[in-house]
C-alpha cells in the first residue's frame, strides 16, 4: 500500500503517518530527512544536492526525484510508503508519476487533510521543541504538553518556539501552501484514488477515516 499524504502545515500529516506506520508496517518518506541522509553517505546524488544547499540554491527536482527513486527501491519499502510532504508542485507531480511508472508502481490512496486556517495556526503556535538538538521531541501546550512547563519530559532541556511557528510565520506559510501547493489538490482529486478527510475531529476519528479509506 502506497499513500500520498497532502494538507497544509498543521492538518497532521506527520500524526497520520505515525499511524500508517504503526499500523499498516508503511515507511513513511520524508524528503528532507532522506535529503540529509544522501549528503550525509556522500552519495552522488547526495553531493550533487549538498552543491546546491552549500549555494542557497533549491535543490533541483530532478535530483529530488532521483534521490526519492533511490530510497522507494530500498527493501523496507516493499510493504508500503508513505510520501509525506512530497511532491509539492506539478512539476514533481508529474515527474513523480514518471518515477513510479518506470518502477512498476502505483499510488493506492491520496489523502487531503483538511482544515480551517484558525485551527492550523492554533496547532502550530503550540507547538514546542526540546532545545537539545540530540533530543528536539516535540510537545503541544494545548493538545500534548509536557508534563513540567517548558521543560522536555525526555531530556530535561528548555521547550522553545521555533521561529517559523509563530502566527506571522505560520499565515505566510499558509500563503505559500495556497499558492504553490494548492493546485496539486486539483492536479490529483479526478483520480479515483482520491480522498478528502476532515482534520479537525478528534484524532480517532481522523484515524478510523482513513482506515476505511485503506481497506
Amino acid at each position: 500500500m502506497n499513500v500520498i499524504l497532502l494538507g497544509a502545515p498543521g492538518a497532521g500529516k506527520g500524526t497520520i503517518s505515525k499511524h500508517l506506520v504503526d499500523n499498516y508496517s508503511m515507511v513513511q518518506i520524508s524528503t528532507g530527512d532522506i535529503l540529509r541522509n544522501e549528503v550525509k553517505n556522500k552519495t552522488d546524488l547526495g553531493v550533487k544536492a549538498k552543491s546546491f544547499m552549500d549555494s542557497g540554491e533549491l535543490v533541483p527536482d530532478d535530483v529530488i526525484l532521483g534521490i526519492i527513486e533511490n530510497r522507494i527501491k530500498e527493501d523496507d519499502c516493499s510493504q508500503g510508503f508513505i510520501m509525506d510532504g512530497f511532491p509539492r508542485t506539478i512539476a514533481q507531480a508529474e515527474g513523480f508519476d514518471q518515477l513510479l511508472k518506470r518502477n512498476d508502481l502505483v499510488i493506492d490512496a491520496i489523502i487531503e487533510l483538511d482544515a480551517p486556517d484558525e485551527l492550523l495556526i492554533k496547532r502550530l503556535t503550540s507547538r514546542r521543541t526540546c532545545s537539545n538538538t540530540k533530543c528536539q521531541a516535540i510537545y503541544n501546550i494545548l493538545y500534548q504538553p509536557p508534563k513540567k512547563e517548558g521543560v522536555c519530559d525526555k531530556c530535561s532541556s528548555e521547550l522553545i518556539q521555533r521561529s517559523d511557528e509563530t502566527e506571522e510565520t505560520i499565515k505566510h506559510r499558509l500563503k505559500t501552501y495556497y499558492e504553490k501547493t494548492q493546485p496539486l489538490i486539483d492536479y490529483y482529486n479526478s483520480g479515483s484514488n482520491y480522498h478528502k478527510v476532515k482534520a479537525d475531529l478528534p484524532l480517532a476519528e481522523i484515524n478510523a477515516s482513513v482506515d476505511s479509506i485503506l481497506k
